[in-house]
């Protein structure tokens, strides 16, 4: 089953919800980064409630960037996503394996921490980026989310996200779920839907037994209860080029491109999203501090 997001409303006009399977996504991801479990659940985690969380605004175009740091051993996590389903990032310490929780599951909060923050910037195109965080909740990622929305957007909501990582370090199975109150929902309806959220089995449980997101969804509202709007490829698509990266190094001082040019010939450059590698030679880190050198006339 490749990745795929559904964006729905129920019937009664109370709620919004998203469902996506992300295996094939944080697969990349896990094999990109080399992460071990810890890891792989934590970043995991971050690109599924990132990818459903941009998948959600109402404006096309609108690009978000996650930030999520509880100062435990994973360290920080970067996510960024669009509202077309591509979603990219990394983490700092992908070699993290721990010990499993109380309830035999991947220790995640123990992983990020809880000292710390979710932070999202949302940028548009001819707008100023806007940046919102909140303090961590449980460093759970999915109960961070769902803080982050209650408390930063006013949106009540709910957000399961889940990674099933195998003995070998392959994924087994990813997804999730945004449940989204609409103004006038009720509540004895919002109870309703906690209670079958607490009743259902774990996300993981039903990726692993190929549940489709609209099953999934089906599972929380009961079926025939919904309006599916749309369906939306989902994938790990990091847009990095060597063209990319020489306009961002014609920013470095020109003092420091030269150093890179007399001590080491050139430079090497790695992506931290994709861990592509671009190697600019002589003539080419020549090229580019002329560039950075225009600019530092036209910026006088």
């Amino acid at each position: 089953m490749k990745d795929y997001l559904v964006k729905a409303t129920t019937t009664d006009g109370m709620f919004r919800a998203y469902a996506v399977n992300a295996k094939d996504t944080v697969t990349t991801a896990q094999k990109d980064h080399d992460t071990w479990s810890a890891s792989s659940a934590a970043l995991g985690r971050t690109l599924i409630g990132s990818v459903m969380l941009a998948a959600s605004v109402d404006k096309s175009g609108e690009a978000i960037t996650v930030k999520i740091n509880g100062q435990g051993p994973v360290g920080g996590i970067v996510a960024d996503s669009d509202s077309k389903g591509h979603v990219k990032g990394y983490i700092q310490n992908p070699h993290v394996h721990l010990p499993l929780n109380d309830n035999h599951k991947i220790d995640v909060s123990r992983a990020v921490g809880v000292n710390g923050f979710l932070e999202v910037t949302r940028a548009s195109a001819n707008e100023e980026p806007y940046t919102s965080s909140v303090p961590l909740a449980s460093g759970e990622i999915g109960d961070d989310f769902t803080f982050y929305l209650a408390q930063s957007e006013q949106i009540p909501s709910a957000v399961g996200v889940s990674v099933f990582v195998n003995d070998d370090h392959s994924i087994g199975a990813a997804g999730g779920y945004l449940i989204q109150t609409l103004p006038g929902a009720s509540d004895e309806a919002i109870t309703k839907v906690i209670n079958r959220i607490k009743e259902i089995p774990m996300i993981s449980e039903l990726l692993l037994d190929q549940q489709t997101p609209e099953e999934i969804l089906d599972l929380i509202f009961g079926k025939g209860n919904l309006h599916i709007l749309d369906q939306m490829p989902v994938e790990f698509y990091c847009d990095c080029s060597k063209e990319k990266f020489a306009k961002d190094l014609s920013g470095i001082s020109v003092d420091q491109l030269e150093t890179m040019l007399t001590e080491d010939k050139g430079v090497n450059v790695t992506c931290n999203f994709c861990q592509s590698k671009y190697r600019y030679n002589e003539d080419e880190l020549k090229t580019i501090i002329d560039v950075a050198k225009q600019k530092k006339v036209q910026s006088k």
